[in-house]
C-alpha cells in the first residue's frame, strides 16, 4: 500500500467523488484508508451516566485505496505513486507524472 497516514489525497469515486482530504489513520491489513471530513457517518451513541442524555456524533468511516489518488506537491494533480531506489540506497516513494520525491 502506497498511501500513508499525513497523505493528502483525491477521492476519485463514490459519493464524495472529487473531494480532498488528509489521511488521518492507514489500515494496511485491510488496504483501507480513513480520510478526515469524508465518507462521514452518524452513530447514536448512548448515554454513559444515568441522568446524561445521549447523543449523535459523526465519525469518519474507512474508504478503500483503490477510491483514493495522491495529491503531488510539485506537480498539484491526482497522480499515481510509484518506488524507486535513491542514491543513499533507501526505497523512496516518487510522482509517476514529474518523477519528484514524495
Amino acid at each position: 500500500m502506497k498511501l500513508k497516514k499525513g497523505d493528502k489525497v483525491l477521492v476519485v469515486s463514490g459519493k464524495d467523488k472529487g473531494k480532498t482530504g488528509k489521511i488521518t489513520k492507514s489500515l494496511p491489513r485491510f488496504e483501507k484508508i480513513v480520510i478526515e471530513g469524508i465518507n462521514v457517518k452518524k452513530k447514536h451513541q448512548r448515554s454513559r451516566k444515568e441522568g446524561k442524555k445521549g447523543q449523535i456524533i459523526q465519525i469518519a468511516m474507512p474508504l478503500n485505496v483503490s477510491i483514493a489518488k495522491f495529491l503531488c506537491v510539485k506537480c498539484d494533480k491526482a497522480v499515481r505513486l510509484g518506488y524507486k531506489i535513491s542514491e543513499n540506497g533507501k526505497k523512496v516513494r516518487i510522482c509517476k507524472k514529474c518523477g519528484s520525491e514524495v
